[in-house]
Formats: C-alpha cells, sequence, structure tokens
C-alpha cells in the first residue's frame, strides 16, 4: 500500500470517526445543555415542581416521557409498554414494562427555557394512591391528565380530593385527542359537574381521531401545528376559516370564566374591554394559583400534538417555591401549637428545613427523597431528625432522574433531592440545628382495604421473606403486617388486591423468596349459651405419689357486652380446696380456652365459678388441681349448650349516589345491617354492620359496582353468634381436619 493511500485511509477514517463524534454530540447536545445549566443555581421564580397525576391508563408516563425529550432530557423516546424491550424511562421497575402500569412514583428534573422544571410521575391505579398523596405533599402544582374517551374516571375523583387536600393549583391536559371516540368538550363538561371545577378551554383541538391535526391557542389566538419528527418544529399559523367563530366564543367563555374570580379582568370584562394577551395570561395566572379556576390544555401525547404548549403553560400558570406558603409547626407544652412561615428564598441564609416524603432501598442502602423548604444543604453538612433527634452526617446528596443518580454538592429551597443511609421514616422533618420543636405536617396515609394470609413457600426462605416484609413495610405505609395469634398466621394489608399481589411478585423476584397468598382466617369464638354446673374428680394413681383434685361449680356466659373475656372467681368455703392450689385451677381453665373442643377456635364470654372441691393430704398438688380444671371444662363439653361467635366489623362505604341503592342491596346479601345514611355534594355514606367473614372479597366489588367511585373502611365493632348454617360447616371443617365423617355424611353412604 503506497504512502498516499494510507493517508487516504486514515482521512476516511478520520472523518467516520468525527461523524459518529458529531451524531453522539447531537443526541446529548440537549442532555448536556441542562446538566451545565443545572450547576447554576437558578432564581426561585425559575424554578418549577410540578406532579402528573391522573387516572389508569390516561397516558400520565407517556407525556412524562414526551416532556423529557421535547427539553432534552432524555435522547430518545420508547413506549410504556416496553414493545421494543426498553420501555418509558420513568418505569424503571421491571414488573411496570412487563405490566404497562406505574407501581413506583419517580422524580425527574429537566430544563424548559431556562427554567428549572422537577416533574414527580406517580401511579394511577387506586391501589398505589400513597404513591401519589406523598408526590402531591411535596409539590408546588401539578397536570391533571384526563382521557379524551374515558373522561373523569375514579382515580381522577381521588386525585382531585387530594390536590383538594394539599391545596395543589393545576392544569388539566385533555390526552389522547387521537382515539376513537374522543370529545374534549364532554371532558370539559364532567370537570365542571364532576370535579365542581371552573374550568375552561385555552386551547382547541384540529379535527379528531385520525384527523388530529394541531391545536388552536385561544389566548393567542395562532393556530399551532406540529411538524417535522416526533413534531419537533412548531408552526404557527393563523386560526383555519371553519374555526375561526367557534375559537372567537371559547375565548370569549374563557375571559367570562376567568372574570368571575378575578377582579382584574372582571373590570376589563364589565367595561367591554377587550383584554391584550398579557393580561389575560397574568388573570389566569392568578386564578389558577388560587385555585379558583383551572385551565384546560388539549393534545395527544402518543402522537407528540401539544406537549410543548402545555410545558408554556406550566411555567406562566403554576407557581414557583417561593409563591406557595409553606408552614411548620413548633409546638409547645400546655399550649396550643404556633404555626412558622417557612422562607423559600435561596439564599441560604435562613436554617435548613426539609421533608422526607419517600423511602426507597436503593443499590447503596436506603434512599430517602426530600424536598427542601427553607435554607440550603451543603454535602458534609450535618442534619437532625426532629422526631427522633439523630445526628446524620451527610456524605452524599443527589439528584434523580428515574433510577439514575447524579451528585450535587448543594441543594437550596425548593429543590427536590435525596440522600443515602438516613434512618427515618415518611413523614420526618429534618432540620440544621439540634431543634426538636419544630416540624412540618405529616402525609395523609389511608387504612388498608384488603387483608391477607401470607407465608413463604419454603420454609428455608424465611431470613429473605423477614428482609423483604421488613422493606416494604418501612416503604410504604399502607403494606402492613402483622401476626395474628388468634388464627396462628401471618396476615398482610393494603389498599387492594393487586397491591398485594404486586409485592408478592417483588418477593419472590428481588428476594428470591416466593410466597402463598390465601384467603385469611377469621378469629371465631366459642361460648356457653346457658350456665352448666360440673363436678369432676381427677385421680391418678400408679405407685409412690399419686394426683388428686376436685373441682365443683358453675360455668355460665357472660353478658353480651363482655363476650370476648373471660372470667374466673373463687367462691369456695372452708378448706375443702387450699388457696394455694387456686392458680392452678384457673390456669387449667384458661389453657383449655385456649383451644375449643367445637371448631378448635379459642373460648370467649365464660365465666369459671369455683364453688367446692376437695384435696388429698399427700396426693394433692397444683398440677392435679389444673388436670381437674381441665377434665370439667371437658365434661361441661359435653353436657352444657355452645354456640360459634364471629367478629361484627362497622363498615361505611362512601360512593355517588347513584349506587346507592345497589350498594345496600349487596350489604344485605351479605348479611349485614344497615344502621344509617348520610349524603353531601352528591356522595353518599352508608353505615352499616357486616360479619367479618363475608366481608371478604368486597372490595373488588365494590369497585365494579360502582366504576371504580366508591370506598369502604371497616373497624371491629363487637362478636356475635353466627348463623346456624355458617356454624354447622365450621364444624364440619373442623371434624373433616381430623378424619371424622359427620353421622348424616355416614348414613347416606350406607344407603
Amino acid at each position: 500500500m503506497t504512502i498516499m493511500n494510507i493517508f487516504r485511509t486514515r482521512q476516511s477514517i478520520n472523518a467516520i470517526e468525527c461523524l459518529g463524534s458529531l451524531i453522539q454530540i447531537n443526541s446529548a447536545r440537549c442532555f448536556s445543555q441542562v446538566k451545565d445549566k443545572e450547576i447554576k443555581h437558578p432564581s426561585i421564580d425559575r424554578i418549577r415542581n410540578i406532579g402528573i397525576s391522573a387516572h389508569i391508563d390516561s397516558g400520565k408516563t407517556t407525556l412524562t416521557e414526551r416532556i423529557l425529550f421535547y427539553t432534552g432530557r432524555i435522547a430518545e423516546m420508547h413506549e410504556v409498554k416496553g414493545k421494543d424491550n426498553v420501555g418509558a424511562t420513568m418505569d424503571s421497575m421491571e414488573l411496570e414494562r412487563q405490566r404497562g402500569i406505574t407501581i413506583q412514583s419517580a422524580a425527574t428534573y429537566t430544563l424548559w427555557k431556562d427554567y428549572n422544571i422537577n416533574i414527580i410521575d406517580t401511579p394511577g391505579h387506586v391501589d398505589f394512591t400513597v404513591e401519589v398523596e406523598r408526590a402531591l405533599r411535596v409539590l408546588d402544582g401539578a397536570i391533571l391528565v384526563l382521557c379524551a374517551v374515558g373522561g373523569v374516571q375514579s382515580q381522577t375523583l381521588t386525585v382531585n380530593r387530594q390536590m383538594k387536600r394539599y391545596n395543589v393549583p393545576c392544569l388539566a391536559f385533555i390526552n389522547k385527542l387521537d382515539r376513537l371516540g374522543s370529545n374534549p368538550h364532554r371532558v370539559l363538561t364532567q370537570m365542571r359537574s364532576k370535579l365542581h371545577h371552573n374550568a375552561a378551554f385555552v386551547q382547541l383541538p384540529i379535527g379528531l381521531e385520525s384527523d388530529c391535526k394541531g391545536i388552536v391557542d385561544l389566548v393567542s389566538e395562532r393556530a399551532l401545528y406540529f411538524e417535522g419528527n416526533f413534531g419537533m418544529n412548531i408552526r404557527e399559523d393563523e386560526i383555519p376559516q371553519d374555526m375561526r367563530t367557534e375559537a372567537k366564543e371559547r375565548r370569549q367563555e374563557l375571559i367570562e370564566h376567568v372574570s368571575n374570580v378575578d377582579d382584574t379582568l372582571g373590570e376589563f370584562f364589565l367595561e367591554e374591554k377587550t383584554p391584550e394577551v398579557s393580561d389575560l395570561k397574568a388573570a389566569i395566572r392568578r386564578a389558577t394559583l388560587k385555585r379558583k379556576f383551572t385551565p384546560v390544555f388539549v393534545g395527544t401525547a402518543l402522537k407528540n400534538k401539544g406537549v410543548q404548549p402545555l410545558l408554556d403553560g406550566v411555567l406562566e400558570y403554576l407557581p414557583n417555591p417561593g409563591e406557595v406558603e409553606n408552614i411548620a409547626l413548633i409546638e409547645k407544652t400546655g399550649e396550643e401549637t404556633e404555626k412558622v412561615l417557612l422562607n423559600p428564598a435561596r439564599d441560604g441564609k435562613s436554617p435548613f428545613v426539609g421533608l422526607a416524603f419517600k423511602l426507597e432501598a436503593g443499590r447503596f442502602g436506603q434512599l430517602t427523597y426530600l424536598r427542601c423548604y427553607q435554607g440550603m444543604l451543603k454535602k458534609t453538612d450535618t442534619i437532625w431528625n426532629a422526631r427522633t433527634g439523630k445526628k446524620v452526617r451527610l456524605s452524599r446528596l443527589v439528584r434523580l432522574h428515574s433510577n439514575n443518580l447524579e451528585d450535587v454538592n448543594e441543594v437550596f429551597a425548593g429543590d427536590i433531592f435525596a440522600l443515602f443511609g438516613v434512618d427515618c421514616a415518611s413523614g420526618d422533618t429534618f432540620l440544621n440545628t439540634a431543634r426538636r420543636d419544630l416540624s412540618m405536617e405529616s402525609i395523609y396515609v389511608p387504612d388498608p382495604v384488603v387483608s391477607m394470609a401470607i407465608k413463604p413457600a419454603n420454609n428455608k426462605d424465611r431470613d429473605n421473606f423477614s428482609k423483604a416484609i421488613a422493606r416494604f413495610t418501612k416503604e410504604d405505609p399502607t403494606f402492613q403486617f402483622a401476626y395474628d395469634s388468634d388464627v396462628k398466621e401471618t396476615i398482610v394489608s393494603g389498599m387492594g388486591e393487586l397491591h398485594l399481589e404486586i409485592y408478592a411478585q417483588r418477593m419472590e423476584r428481588e428476594y428470591n423468596c416466593p410466597v402463598v397468598l390465601g384467603k385469611p382466617k377469621v378469629a371465631f369464638r366459642e361460648t356457653l349459651t346457658g350456665p352448666c354446673e360440673f363436678d369432676y374428680l381427677h385421680k391418678k394413681q400408679s405407685g409412690g405419689s399419686g394426683q388428686f383434685g376436685r373441682v365443683s361449680g358453675i360455668l355460665e356466659p357472660l353478658p353480651a357486652p363482655n363476650n370476648t373475656g373471660l372470667e374466673f372467681t373463687d367462691e369456695t368455703v372452708g378448706t375443702n380446696v387450699p388457696k394455694q392450689f387456686i392458680p392452678g385451677i384457673e390456669k387449667g381453665f384458661r389453657l383449655m380456652a385456649e383451644k375449643g373442643l367445637l371448631s378448635g377456635h379459642k373460648l370467649s364470654g365464660i365465666k369459671f365459678r369455683l364453688k367446692d372441691g376437695a384435696h388429698h393430704i399427700v396426693d394433692s398438688s397444683e398440677l392435679a388441681f389444673m388436670m381437674a380444671a381441665q377434665g370439667a371444662v371437658k365434661q361441661v363439653f359435653e353436657d352444657g349448650s355452645w354456640q360459634i361467635l364471629e367478629p361484627i366489623m362497622s363498615v361505611e362505604v362512601t360512593c355517588p349516589e347513584e349506587f346507592q341503592g345497589t350498594i345496600i342491596g349487596q350489604l344485605n346479601k351479605r348479611h349485614g345491617i344497615i344502621t344509617g345514611t348520610d349524603g353531601t355534594e352528591g356522595w353518599s355514606s352508608i353505615y352499616a354492620e357486616v360479619p367479618l367473614n363475608d366481608m371478604f372479597g368486597y372490595v373488588g366489588e365494590l369497585r365494579s359496582m360502582t366504576q371504580g367511585k366508591g370506598e369502604f373502611c371497616m373497624e371491629y365493632s363487637r362478636y356475635s353468634p353466627c348463623l346456624p348454617e355458617v356454624q354447622d360447616k365450621i364444624i364440619e371443617e373442623y371434624q373433616r381436619s381430623f378424619g371424622i365423617v359427620p353421622e348424616e355424611k355416614k348414613k347416606s353412604k350406607k344407603n
């Protein structure tokens, strides 16, 4: 090969390398800009903390994926279902990619027009509602995503209540305009009637379903078309001729809705002046921040239309951290709690105050998500947990991009970040001073609604099972674990069957510990229906010192209010039963009460009245009298009349009024007794008493009956006699476990 050919070959190789470098630089161009600008700490008005919330399958994660792509945070987009074996950026868990749903909320941050936007993508399924709760607790604004076909659905109502609880202003984004049957006008009507929002369009779609071409911006009165690869190029144009009348009417409607809640725009309206674009935007912003108005955006995230104007809306209409009042509480002994307004300035002069809102087991230990509300925090600083008083020295500060971590040296008020190796609980307040009287309001945690029995499939996996339970119960306060000594089972409780099923799958995948989930047993009780006398002699002689003890008395039922307890009374007179043997008799009675002979459940609601007995000067002992007491209880089992008690639960069902009759009918089918009803603002509350044994599987039935809008809670009320057919079934199952065939079955076999 000549020198010239070698030179040309090298030139070609260099050219190819340069081209490859250019491609890499181009794909990472925006991302590097994000990182470079992140180093410069922006002013408070250049920060937005937002959450994306909606009913399941409304397109939240797809929308977040588009936002990250258009802001240059990711180089390429992937679909939620993971058909290309990659999946959406924010669905980092393997289970999320397989099922195509969001299970855990995920945090990220990005840049749009020199504004820092911290985003939390939340789950839509009601079973993971606590993820939405803790995200909205620390966010300043939110995007409420609605499906153009489904409209306001069950979880939309729940999310709306959560936003109201934490006073979070929001924008509405009607997504999926490309779907068959999409109708954004119907969705707006539902927002006004079902969510009670003062809402109006700020955008209109140009065409629907397969004909969706772009959107009309009613504020600036321009048409926007999304062209080029992935809708990157936005072309402005005049409003189409056939839409000008509708656009004019809808703009006037927008002005009317805003002027009803904003005095400045109201004056324009009364004077019949046409507001300028800047005046209208300022009025929408003021009304949105006060939660008196909800601007409604439209688009289709999947088809890459309407996402960039929505980002502009986030900057223009949602608050920065300095515009939100955040309050800490100072508890004073014997006095009322004092409220302190936190300073959101990013100058670092005020003491640090942060709230831990989420815990997660990371690769390097526990990862604690925090929101900084006041002051600043540097790497190597020392902070205190206000609840426990524990001191922590920080070795690492990170910001989050889904499951990727990026180290930072300092964080300021308004930032969302994470720490490693901090032992705390969700909702703890952290300070950089040792004072313990200051804390922030914690996170609302709903009570679990479903319980299931759980056990590892293999006994050798018990260590991993314990580790998994310890981790998941700490991370998720709605996932609870308890051991029921009555039925000798471990019970897990959660927000739904899917919730518990997901954790069971995670135990198998992450801890190599397959588990078995099943219906938990009900803690039935056995009791007497009437008093029964006993007189029992325990006598045993086999050479040497024997055993002798005689007890007589009455076993009787306690009054109904005390039917969960056991009582023992010594009514003996004289020395027939020496006093030193009385504890042995009581012990024998209580041992027998641990397992009844009728169904194997505990005895309750029984009083053991010891009236008389006899002893032997040599052979009597505490053990002999304990055996005598046990024999006496067995004697009463044969002579007395017994019944089984079952736990009755106080149940409260909340649902829209139109489902009230259906729910009352279903509760009656489950042997429930309706004790009262209540109603307000289109919602109805039904109070009932239902046997616990009939409440299994009710959550799924309730959601299907009420289109997912119904909720219920229950707590223990009392024990009550169960129905005869239930009692017969329990006794039969107990006898079958010992291989005993009931008499009726024996006769039928002979015949």
